[in-house]
């Protein structure tokens, strides 16, 4: 009987509020005897079914006050009755007690079958929940919580489909560049021109950084950061679509191996340094929780056609906990020469480990020198480059030569000493973004300060110079 009442029960389903079923089925099972108290013991009972059974006597008073109270939906058979109404015969008071035992019997065991059969059911929920819980926190991306399997799916608007792909490219016609991540190539939807990276079966971590990006560039918008258009998640091909940077990375431009290179004023190289810092800053105050970039670089920086900056590749992003945790601990990831010596030694990355990589970004503005150099048979890095010439007071030496003097040495100084600082070994001692914005925000007013000065005496137009006295460069 045991096994026809767990049939049954398993046909209607089971409802549970914190581990207790409150709903019975028990109709149909060929149970006798009398409706044992038990089951008005049930706190959580909330419809109790035993019709079609082989039942006497009366009914406890318990389920009766229950059913007349509204708390229970009780069904039984027309013969049974209100415990104090029975006409019971002496006989049938015995057969009473001869039947008693062994239906309380059948009931409570399938009562306690039911119970446990609740506990692992909740005991599988619970460690399925945990998983879920200790994949996010590996996951290479979320910027903010969810509490979807699949963080894809809010953005289904935004899918394109292989054949859409193909239509956007022109076949894969023009190719922009080629990286670790895939092959990105030119593309145009409605006459407005994008670039579609495709992810190379040959990456090692692809998917995971595809998924990492899309998941990120839906969620964060800043003037700073590369827009995702949308994306292509199709078994064969995974792909995403970004606005279009018309004018390549920053370190092409630097090296002169850009198709149209661009030469860059100190003005020009402070502004991009500015918009660089403003897309960090936003990642890691801007963003709740924070987020850590992993690959800040020159070739990540890209430049639109009006030479705005745009921090790009999300692909190793990380974040950092919400609650009052200050670092991720995390397989060591980046490029040689702008990742972080601690974290390449502790493995815990924290928001210094991007103002890191940043300040060699900001030497190679300065500097316009190869981030390791080469002296002889050995290697330099930028920073200790630049700190030997520091020591001696040598600006000029530091300086990309080409700029041939023409800058303000005040705002020359603070730059390299912003650049210094974010490359201190002590990350500790390493400025955090806003202040990296702050303090290039103020040496892009000295030279812009001194070249509106000359502008003005460069001319004889007879205008009075009003400067404000905070653009006026100091003596340092």
């Amino acid at each position: 009987m045991s096994r026809c009442l767990l049939l049954r029960v398993s046909k209607f389903g089971l409802f549970k509020s914190r581990h207790v079923f409150v709903f019975r089925d028990l109709s149909n099972n060929s149970l006798n005897g009398e409706i044992p108290e038990v089951l008005s013991q049930l706190q959580h009972l909330k419809i109790l079914n035993l019709k079609n059974n082989n039942l006497s006597g009366s009914i406890p008073s318990a389920l009766v006050e229950k059913s007349k109270g509204g708390s229970l939906s009780l069904s039984v058979d027309q013969n049974l009755c209100e415990s104090g109404q029975c006409n019971e015969q002496g006989k049938e008071g015995g057969k009473k007690k001869r039947n008693v035992t062994p239906l309380v019997a059948s009931v409570s065991g399938v009562v306690i079958l039911l119970i446990v059969a609740a506990a692992i059911l909740w005991t599988l929920k619970r460690r399925k929940m945990k998983a879920l819980i200790v994949e996010k926190d590996q996951s290479q991306i979320s910027p903010q919580n969810t509490e979807q399997d699949d963080l894809l799916l809010p953005f289904r608007k935004q899918i394109y489909s292989y054949s859409d792909i193909l239509k956007i490219t022109n076949n894969f016609n023009k190719t922009l560049g080629r990286g670790g991540f895939g092959t990105v190539y030119l593309g145009h939807i409605d006459d407005t021109p994008v670039a579609v990276k495709i992810l190379s079966s040959l990456s090692a971590r692809g998917f995971q950084q595809f998924q990492a990006e899309v998941k990120l560039l839906m969620r964060v918008h800043h003037k700073n950061l590369t827009s995702l258009v949308g994306y292509c998640n199709e078994e064969s091909t995974k792909g995403l679509i970004y606005e279009y940077m018309a004018n390549g990375n920053l370190q092409e431009h630097l090296s002169g191996s850009h198709s149209k290179a661009k030469f860059f004023t100190w003005e020009e190289r402070l502004r991009l340094a500015v918009d660089a810092a403003l897309g960090l800053d936003y990642l890691q105050n801007g963003c709740k929780p924070p987020i850590i970039h992993r690959d800040i670089k020159s070739t990540n920086i890209l430049l639109n056609e009006h030479f705005q900056a745009k921090l790009a590749d999300f692909g190793l992003s990380k974040i950092i906990p919400t609650e009052g945790g200050t670092h991720v601990s995390t397989v060591v990831a980046g490029t040689p020469g702008y990742l972080d010596p601690e974290y390449f030694i502790t493995n815990r990355l924290t928001d210094k480990s991007d103002v890191y990589s940043f300040g060699v970004v900001l030497l190679e503005i300065i500097t316009n020198q190869p981030v390791i150099m080469r002296d002889g048979e050995e290697s330099i890095h930028i920073s200790d480059w630049v700190r030997s010439l520091v020591a001696k007071g040598d600006i000029e030496a530091i300086v990309d030569s080409r700029l041939e003097g023409d800058y303000d040495t005040n705002s020359v100084w603070k730059a390299v000493e912003v650049a210094t600082a974010c490359v201190s070994p002590n990350m500790n001692k390493r400025p955090i973004t806003s202040v990296i914005v702050i303090e290039l925000k103020e040496s892009l007013s000295m030279e812009v300060a001194r070249t509106k000065y000359r502008s003005m005496y460069s001319t004889d137009s007879g205008v009075t110079l009003n400067l404000n006295t905070e653009f006026i460069p100091h003596a340092r």
